[in-house]
């Protein structure tokens, strides 16, 4: 275990804490469980309250161009209301209910790029302290993995992921962020499309999928992607990748169908109402081929050399991160 001491501001021999996630990956919905390991200073101490922080690093466009900084998502408090007494070890359990719009951060254990974490924050006799911080590791739920499968039996390769700041206009959005992953498209609509931008949006009661065609360069690239949205349910049994192919052809034809007449989706612009969508970074994103060969979505990236660089960017935000608090 390794211990971060908080509430410095009460001297040295203040209380640690450590938080131990369940191995696990979980899934959007569903429980994240653990412990919270304290220990305790050199004096007594009254432990208010313990709270759990789910945090994302989330990209932000602007007109100065785009940024990146860590979003708070949820709250859960988990324990408190009781005497830490010098030297004293004492482990808290908990259990929350995940929001079922968490994003994904890995698909068949290869990691996307995405980075979440779990904050602990400790309320001590008033004053509160945030320090131990974790690496959250989501999984799919099964309507979005059977997706992700049925892309890649299809042919398209996984480009990136990133978290986007903002809401996607005609959804049923609840985080202030959304997830896209951005797929190269596959042999047979080469030419048509350079990139999918494909998006989760989770409830209780199903998905729903929404994809985004690029925008091309020339005389036509003015105006909005186009966009179309479908839903499912959590369980449902289909021929996905006869499915998931129509999805697409649809996609590609209401965007042929938007370049000649200047027609724009009835969904609006896959963006934001307050928050200009953009486009994305030049270059490869932080999660570039981390997915090779996950679910057939694999674009020829040496996949250490890359799953190296993202471990980099966890370490960097997470550091990063307590070094602020």
């Amino acid at each position: 275990m390794v211990f971060k001491r908080l509430l410095g501001s009460l001297g040295v021999g203040g209380p640690t804490v450590d938080t131990v996630l369940d191995p696990a990956p979980a899934r959007p919905g569903s429980a994240l469980t653990g412990q919270v390991h304290l220990r305790g200073g050199n004096a007594d101490f009254d432990i208010d309250h313990i709270t759990l922080e789910l945090v994302a690093r989330v990209e932000a466009e602007h007109e100065e161009g785009e940024s990146e900084g860590a979003v708070v998502f949820d709250r859960f408090t988990v324990g408190g209301g009781f005497r830490l007494v010098e030297g004293e070890e004492r482990s808290v359990p908990f259990s929350v209910a995940l929001p079922w719009e968490t994003p994904i951060t890995e698909l068949y254990g290869q990691g996307l790029g995405i980075v979440l974490g779990v904050r602990t924050e400790l309320s001590v006799a008033g004053a509160k302290d945030k320090g131990d911080l974790d690496q959250l590791n989501i999984a799919p739920l099964p309507a979005q993995e059977a997706i992700l499968e049925a892309l890649g039996q299809l042919g398209f390769g996984f480009k990136s992921a990133d978290l986007e700041y903002g809401h996607i206009r005609g959804t049923g959005q609840q985080l202030p962020f959304y997830q896209e992953i951005e797929l190269t498209p596959a042999p047979q609509y080469t030419g048509q499309v350079n990139e999918i931008e494909l998006t989760f949006l989770s409830n209780p009661g199903g998905l729903e999928v929404i994809l985004e065609a690029d925008k091309r360069s020339g005389f036509l690239s003015e105006g909005h992607d186009t966009v179309t949205r479908f839903t499912v349910g959590h369980h449902d049994v289909r021929d996905w990748n006869t499915e998931v192919d129509g999805w697409i052809r649809q996609l590609v034809e209401h965007r042929a169908s938007y370049g000649s007449h200047g027609a724009h989706d009835g969904y609006g612009h896959h963006g934001h109402e307050e928050h200009h969508h953009g486009g994305h970074r030049s270059g490869p994103g932080v999660g570039t081929a981390v997915a090779a060969g996950a679910a057939g979505l694999a674009v020829g990236v040496v996949g250490g050399m890359v799953a190296a660089e993202v471990v980099d960017e966890v370490g960097d935000f997470f550091e990063g991160d307590e070094e602020e608090e």
